[in-house]
C-alpha cells in the first residue's frame, strides 16, 4: 500500500505541477514586484481649510488585477484614472464589492503615519473571503498602500485638522450576467485629502432618529463586513432623518429594538449603572456590527486605563430610554475613521424627542478619546499604532 501511495504521489507531481506552482506563485501579489508610472500633469494641492469629504484625489493609484485563469497581476502604481469596465461586470449587477477606510497623518514632526493598518487589511481579508473575491497577503497590500502614500505624501495635508483619507476597493469584474463567483477581480487604491466628515464641525453634537421601522443589518447577513451594500440603501433613510429635522440615524435591530451603530459609526454609551459603577459600553460583535478600528481602539484604550468598566453587550431602546429618564446617562458618542469621536445630543424615538447630556457632561470621556487619539495620530503622542509611512 506505501509502495502504491508513493507511485500515485509521483504520478500526481507530474501531471499537476506546473498548473499548481503557477497558481501557488498567483496566490498573492508582492509588493516587490510593484512599478510606478509618474503622473505628468500633477494637480495643485488645495487648501487644507477648503477640504471637504471625499471630493478631492490625489495624483496616483493603485490597481492590482486578478482571475482565475493566471491569478494576480503585478501591482501598478499609474496616474488618477477612470476605470474601464465591461457592462455586465459583476459588481455592477451583484454588489460583488467592498471596501476599506483608513487615513494617513501628517505629524508635528512632518513624518506621515498610519493608524493601526493592519486591522484594515485584516478587515478587508474578512470581507473578501465572504464576498468570494481571491484573497491576498495582507501584509503585502500594505507594502502596496505605505508605497502609494509614500509618492502622494504631498497630499498629505500640512494641518492638524485635516488628513489623507485611503480607500482600497475590490471588486468583481466578471464579465458575465450569472450569478456566480466572480472569475475576474479588481483591486484598487485611491487616496485624497480631507477635513472633518460632518459639516456641523469636527466635535459638535448630532442628532438621532431611531425608527424600528428601519433595518441597517440583521443576524445571518454581512453587517460585520465593509460591504458597499451595506451603505446604499442607508442613504435613503438618512435623507429621512433630516427631513425630521435630524442628522444621523440610530440604527435598531428586533423586537426588543437593540441600538447598534448609529450612521456609519459604531455607537458607545458612558453612564452609571444600575449597580452604581461607571460603565463604557457598546454593542458587541454579533454578525451585525461592523468591527471598526477607532472602536475596538476605544475599547483598547478604556481597558487600559481601568478607570471605569468597559462592556461589549446589547441594550434596547427601552433600557437606554429609562436610563435617561433616570439621568443616568452621561454621554453618548459615534466612532469612527471619518470623523474619530462624534458626541450625540439628542434622539428623535416615537415623536419624541429625548436630551442626551453629552455635552453637558464635557463631555469629559469623549474628549479624551478624540485626544488620545489625535495625539498618536499626529505624532504628538509615540505609539505602535502609528506606523511611519516615509
Amino acid at each position: 500500500m506505501a509502495v502504491f501511495r508513493s507511485v500515485v504521489q509521483r504520478k500526481l507531481s507530474l501531471t499537476l505541477p506546473v498548473a499548481l506552482a503557477q497558481r501557488r506563485l498567483a496566490s498573492s501579489f508582492k509588493a516587490s514586484d510593484l512599478s510606478v508610472e509618474r503622473n505628468p500633469k500633477p494637480a495643485a494641492k488645495p487648501d487644507p481649510s477648503e477640504l471637504v469629504f471625499g471630493k478631492q484625489f490625489s495624483d496616483h493609484m493603485l490597481t492590482v488585477s486578478w482571475s482565475a485563469d493566471s491569478g494576480w497581476d503585478a501591482p501598478c502604481i499609474k496616474p488618477f484614472q477612470n476605470l474601464s469596465l465591461h457592462p455586465a461586470s459583476s459588481a455592477l449587477h451583484y454588489s460583488i464589492e467592498l471596501f476599506e477606510g483608513m487615513k494617513a497623518f501628517r505629524g508635528v514632526d512632518n513624518h506621515v503615519r498610519l493608524f493601526r493598518p493592519m486591522l484594515n487589511m485584516e478587515r478587508m481579508h474578512r470581507s473578501a473571503v465572504r464576498s468570494s473575491l481571491p484573497t491576498f497577503d495582507k501584509g503585502e497590500l500594505l507594502e502596496c498602500i505605505k508605497k502609494l502614500v509614500a509618492l502622494d505624501q504631498e497630499w498629505v495635508p500640512y494641518s492638524q485638522e485635516a488628513s489623507l483619507y485611503i480607500r482600497p476597493t475590490f471588486i468583481g469584474t466578471e464579465p458575465s450576467l450569472g450569478v456566480t463567483r466572480a472569475s475576474q477581480a479588481l483591486l484598487f487604491v485611491i487616496v485624497g485629502p480631507v477635513g472633518p466628515y460632518f459639516a456641523t464641525g469636527s466635535f459638535n453634537p448630532v442628532s438621532l432618529l431611531a425608527d424600528p421601522s428601519f433595518v441597517r443589518a440583521w443576524k445571518g447577513g454581512v453587517g460585520s463586513y465593509k460591504m458597499g451594500g451595506n451603505y446604499g440603501p442607508t442613504i435613503s433613510v438618512q435623507n429621512e432623518a433630516v427631513q425630521r429635522g435630524c442628522q444621523q440615524v440610530l440604527w435598531l435591530y428586533g423586537p426588543d429594538e437593540q441600538i447598534t451603530e448609529v450612521g456609519t459609526m459604531n455607537l458607545f454609551i458612558y453612564w452609571t449603572n444600575d449597580n452604581g459603577e461607571k460603565e463604557l459600553m457598546t454593542p458587541p460583535l454579533d454578525g451585525i456590527i461592523l468591527p471598526g478600528v477607532t472602536r475596538q481602539s476605544l475599547l483598547d484604550l478604556a481597558r487600559t486605563w481601568g478607570e471605569f468598566k468597559v462592556t461589549e453587550r446589547t441594550m434596547g431602546m427601552q433600557e437606554l430610554l429609562t436610563a435617561l429618564d433616570a439621568g443616568q446617562v452621561l454621554e453618548v458618542f459615534g466612532a469612527g475613521t471619518a470623523c474619530v469621536v462624534c458626541p450625540v445630543g439628542s434622539l428623535l424615538y416615537n415623536g419624541k424627542t429625548y436630551h442626551i447630556p453629552t455635552m453637558q457632561n464635557g463631555p469629559e470621556l469623549a474628549k479624551r478619546f478624540y485626544k488620545e487619539l489625535t495625539d498618536i495620530q499626529y505624532g504628538r503622542k509615540a505609539s505602535e499604532w502609528a506606523p511611519l509611512v516615509d
